[in-house]
């Protein structure tokens, strides 16, 4: 048998388990921070696994860190299980129905992601344990990569200063290797301060602090005309200063995020963003406050691993789908628009309900999102695959993601994760002269740069405000 062929076997022996933990983490669907009983499941799994866990990492409640073995390499596996605000909806229905508008949903499949990678941890101390591989495997779990940047307050921490490399991977429509670099962002709350009087009888005595939030963000649509195409500027209006239209509204608040290939561009963003948030004070005559949320750098890409990563994802093949999961990934695919469903980009998978191959490695431009993973990738050399756990064309961070996450073919997704993930980490761990070749790249592609952590000291990891 195979190191591929026993990896995979140990996983599938125990895909009960994993399926049950996705699916728990997946009810639970809890936010940045707030990830309480999804931590306490995933520390309790490893612990009878056999690994040590080292809970409150970095001194995140819901952070910790997995580990088994000793010495060198040391091997990072990342795991994530946060949730998004909103996206409630009911499991496994091809139709948007919320069960509450007020609890939140896996629209990023990271029950999937967090539970894949546990997977991995699991099947490489197992065999490495049956092989006598030396070295240290640790499972990562990393709280809150949604609007909270887990990963780069445990970079700031120093938590993965001693590893060799990293891996995880996402939940796609497609199954292939992360081909791109990532955008940096930062996220910022602007918080505006007036003064609340009656709309009618003495508008002239408030200061509206609404206003100032709109004018803020009127500012920075046309700020948008004069920043690098790559970079993305997006609000959300957090605190509109209550619902009474004949109050001059004393308090609002919105939240940014902008983005751009490299910190320093973000930064030069943030100050003209900021800028204009001074601006519509003046306008108003309001004050404002300026409230660092949280920041994650770029994807450092690192062809090496990938390369190694997809020779494994090769090796083992994608899994298949019945009749019947075909037919559900069909109803799926007819509640989206067609512009959802163009894959123009991907012919291999034109006129399919789910993928079915393994995309050729094309290394591309900078896409568009951005992931605290990019912290990591800063440090130690890293690589993410994909793998496919829904219909394609489904729009990440949307309900029909969240419906699809508890299916059985995002369960085959999954696991075949973790599949991929430790036949991955093996190769690595017993080929020294390859994992010496992607340092060798990292330090290249960084190219004299060290790594800086772009949340400041002074700021903390946070819930939503």
């Amino acid at each position: 048998m195979s190191r591929t062929e026993r990896l995979a076997e140990i996983i599938e022996q125990k895909r009960d388990l994993f399926i049950r933990i996705s699916d728990e983490i997946w009810d639970y669907a809890e936010t940045r921070y707030e990830e309480f009983k999804s931590a306490k499941l995933l520390c309790d799994t490893l612990e009878n696994e056999g690994f040590r866990v080292e809970k409150g990492a970095a001194g995140i409640e819901t952070a910790f860190v997995g580990s088994w073995g000793s010495g060198k390499p040391v091997v990072a596996i990342l795991g994530e299980y946060d949730a998004l605000f909103g996206l409630s909806q009911h499991k496994e229905i091809a139709k948007q129905s919320p069960v509450d508008s007020k609890i939140s949903g896996h629209g990023c499949g990271h029950n999937l992601l967090g539970t894949g990678a546990l997977a991995a941890a699991v099947a490489l101390r197992q065999y490495a344990e049956e092989n006598q591989l030396p070295g240290t495997i640790r499972y990562y779990g990393c709280p809150a990569e949604e609007l909270g940047s887990g990963k780069t307050y445990m970079a700031r921490a120093g938590l993965f200063n001693d590893v060799d490399f990293a891996l995880t991977w996402h939940p796609a429509p497609y199954h292939g290797i992360m081909p791109s670099d990532s955008l940096a962002n930062y996220q910022v709350y602007y918080k505006f301060k007036g003064r609340s009087t009656h709309a009618a009888g003495s508008p002239h005595l408030g200061r509206s602090a609404l206003d100032a939030v709109e004018l803020m963000n009127v500012g920075s649509n046309y700020l948008r005309e004069h920043i690098i195409p790559e970079a993305r500027v997006h609000y959300a209006v957090l605190n509109t200063g209550g619902n009474s239209p004949n109050v001059v509204q004393g308090e609002a608040e919105v939240l940014y995020m902008m983005r751009a290939p490299k910190i320093p561009q973000v930064q030069d963003i943030y100050e003209r963003v900021s800028n204009i948030a001074r601006g519509a004070a003046l306008m108003t005559d309001t004050k404002v406050e300026i409230v660092f949320g949280k920041a994650c750098s770029n994807l450092v890409r690192n062809t090496t691993l990938d390369m190694v990563m997809h020779r494994m994802y090769t090796e083992l093949g994608v899994p298949g789908f019945d009749e019947h999961e075909l037919q559900v990934a069909r109803d799926f695919r007819a509640t989206l628009t067609e512009a959802d469903k163009q894959m123009k980009q991907y012919p291999e998978l034109s006129n399919k309900e789910l993928a079915d191959v393994l995309l050729p490695y094309r290394p591309t431009a900078t896409m568009s999102a951005s992931t605290d993973v990019g912290d990591v990738s800063w440090i130690t050399p890293t690589t993410e695959c994909y793998c496919a756990c829904t219909a394609l064309g489904t729009p990440f961070h949307s309900w029909q993601m969240v419906a699809q996450g508890t299916t059985s073919f995002a369960h085959k997704g999954m696991l075949h994760a973790g599949k991929v993930i430790a036949a991955t980490a093996v190769e690595l761990m017993q080929n020294p002269e390859l994992l010496a070749k992607a340092k060798d790249e990292l330090k290249e592609r960084l190219d004299g740069d060290v790594y800086v952590c772009p949340i400041p000291q002074d700021v903390q990891p946070a819930v939503q405000r």
